[in-house]
């Protein structure tokens, strides 16, 4: 099993960043066909933008007394949605080991002694986020997800976090592939409005299914893309099971999973409000340490919950 200290200083909080493809698309305009944001790396002028919005919230870690955790924009980096991309196993191995080695090279302009950067490859889903779909067993993910935990691995991630993840099998195959790659893994599950996870399982069901069939792998695990109304309740009926969360990243609107791939515009929500909403995850949760957004938020929500839980 993993020792979660040896990846997170236990004495340090840490941020992330917000909503990438929410931002690239609503607030600066960008294309980005089937939600992949890897693609800007194709271009001098996207690989420019993908740094800018990165250095923006690296300038916030630069004011506050915390690590960083620097996903790579590779959620959509894996075969599937990249051969409907139009990219060979070839191409979408560069991207994935590309990314690792650029924003390791974004993070050395920025880290400072003593408050670590880490760089996360980021994992998505094989399907779509919000909808289960053709749900496979726990070998046929390891043996998907496979390709692109092993080219972070051999460029040298910290360690691999998956979001949006919404069924265990997934989740359990992962980790699994993850640890054959001897690289630290972390997963994010995503929940509906009522706080059970689009296949149906409960937040803390599908969290100690996976934890039982891969032994506790896990470095520990997240809720992302969901409003913190929506698994307040989880959280609030409380167990042992909550000292396995170690992060959040929130969307900034309350409106559901449907709700949000049908909204033409972007609901951001008050970003003192989003912060001011994650106090009592705080309070529940003892092992909580990394805090960022997903949806709908920007730099200004992570700068709010900086401001309310970072020295």
């Amino acid at each position: 099993m993993p020792t979660n200290d040896l990846v997170f200083d236990p004495n340090l909080m840490y941020l992330t960043d917000g909503g990438l493809e929410t931002t690239l698309i609503f607030h600066q305009q960008w294309e980005l066909p089937c939600f992949a944001s890897f693609t800007l790396m194709e271009s001098d002028k996207g690989l420019v933008q993908l740094c800018d919005y990165y250095r923006e919230y690296l300038e916030l870690y630069r004011t506050r007394a915390c690590g960083f955790v620097l996903e790579t924009p590779t959620w959509r980096a894996n075969r599937d949605w990249a051969e409907k991309l139009g990219y060979n196993d070839a191409q979408t191995r560069k991207f994935n080991v590309d990314a690792i080695s650029v924003f390791r090279e974004l993070a050395r302009e920025y880290e400072k002694p003593g408050f670590p950067i880490l760089i996360s490859g980021n994992i998505g889903p094989r399907g779509d986020g919000y909808i289960p779909g053709q749900i496979m067993s726990a070998q046929e993910s390891e043996d998907y997800h496979a390709a692109q935990i092993a080219a972070f691995s051999s460029a040298n991630a910290d360690l691999v976090t998956a979001v949006t993840i919404n069924y265990p099998q997934e989740a359990i195959g992962i980790i699994n592939a993850a640890a054959k790659q001897n690289i630290p893994v972390v997963i994010a599950f995503t929940v509906e409005t009522d706080g059970r996870l689009p296949c149906g399982l409960s937040l803390q069901e599908a969290i100690e299914e996976t934890d039982k069939m891969t032994k506790g792998a896990c470095l520990h695990y997240m809720v992302n893309c969901a409003h913190p109304s929506h698994y307040l309740q989880p959280v609030i009926r409380g167990g042992k099971w909550l000292e396995r969360i170690g992060g959040v990243r929130s969307n900034a609107s309350v409106l559901s999973h449907a709700e949000l791939d049908e909204a033409e515009s972007l609901d951001e929500g008050n970003p003192q409000e989003f912060a001011h909403l994650h106090k009592v995850f705080i309070d529940r949760l003892p092992n909580l340490r990394v805090f960022g957004g997903c949806c709908g938020t920007d730099c200004r929500h992570v700068q709010a919950l900086a401001e309310t839980f970072v020295d």
